[in-house]
């Protein structure tokens, strides 16, 4: 039986609308209250965003945040932090990239931009998380967490091509959506986050299970005892992990609907519908 259960946020847990669903959250809290099950918040979202979320639902969790830049206790004491060389992320920031995608910079303070763009806030709707416009060029190399590139599809592919030549294997890079493509640490990824969250509670991997949508779900789903694909995810990921069973849609809170039956009826077959 699974003792540890990563959830994605965006496109998993959460509503389209980016709000976490009331069926959901009850189920969340049968997780821990019948079954003492662990839980832990996979996402690519800032631990300050987080620990806002956290605190209106009156959850108990551990945080894998900035796509596996961050580990945070239940407590939220820092369990494990990864940022980008400096020599990488001042290699992106300055440098001369050919596409119409905005930039992102995170670090410990937050969202950083000089593009202001209202329209990426409607993701932060629930948390009011919002980001600082500034210079990114005056900001510290030596902490940047992760640097993100937002846009069109086609646009942010041609870019990865780009940036992967220039960085080489100074620097991961990962679709977090299809809109987004994220520049990270060289090997951090959820799933390496949870292999390091699973020690320190002295569990193995087959121990969890996980659930996600994107491409920077990959290396967690691919590495627990029991991961489980959205029906709405990335058409990369169904096809990368094909023998991973599919669930049904975020908007019908597919997550919740799939745990109930875990929870209840585990011997009946599993149907998303």
């Amino acid at each position: 039986m699974a003792r540890l259960a990563a959830f994605d946020m965006d496109g998993t847990l959460l509503l389209p609308n980016h709000y976490l669903g009331d069926e959901t959250l009850r189920t969340l809290k049968r997780l821990r209250e019948e079954r003492q099950i662990t839980l832990a918040f996979a996402t690519g979202r800032h631990v300050l965003e987080m620990r806002h979320v956290l605190g209106t639902l009156d959850l108990e969790a551990f945080l894998i945040t900035g796509n596996g830049t961050r580990i945070h206790n239940m407590e939220g004491e820092l369990l494990h932090r990864q940022d980008l060389t400096p020599d990488a992320a001042e290699s992106v920031i300055l440098g001369q990239w050919d596409t119409q995608a905005s930039m992102h910079v995170f670090n410990d303070a937050g969202w950083m931009t000089q593009y202001d763009i209202p329209e990426l806030l409607h993701a932060h709707v629930y948390s009011g998380f919002k980001y600082h416009l500034t210079d990114l060029k005056s900001l510290p190399k030596d902490e940047v967490t992760k640097i993100c590139f937002c846009g069109d599809h086609d646009d942010l592919s041609r870019l990865k091509i780009q940036l992967g030549e220039a960085l080489g294997d100074s620097a991961s890079l990962c679709f977090s959506a299809v809109d987004c493509l994220e520049v990270l640490p060289v090997g951090c990824n959820k799933g390496s986050a949870l292999g390091i969250l699973s020690q320190h509670l002295g569990l193995t991997m087959k121990d969890c299970m996980a659930f996600g949508d994107a491409m920077n779900d990959r290396e967690m789903l691919s590495s627990v005892g029991h991961g489980l694909i959205m029906g709405n995810a990335m058409a990369q990921l169904k096809a990368d992990l094909p023998h991973l069973p599919v669930i049904g849609h975020c908007s019908n809170q597919a997550v919740s609907h799939y745990l109930t039956h875990w929870l209840d009826t585990p011997n009946l077959t599993y149907s998303p519908e």
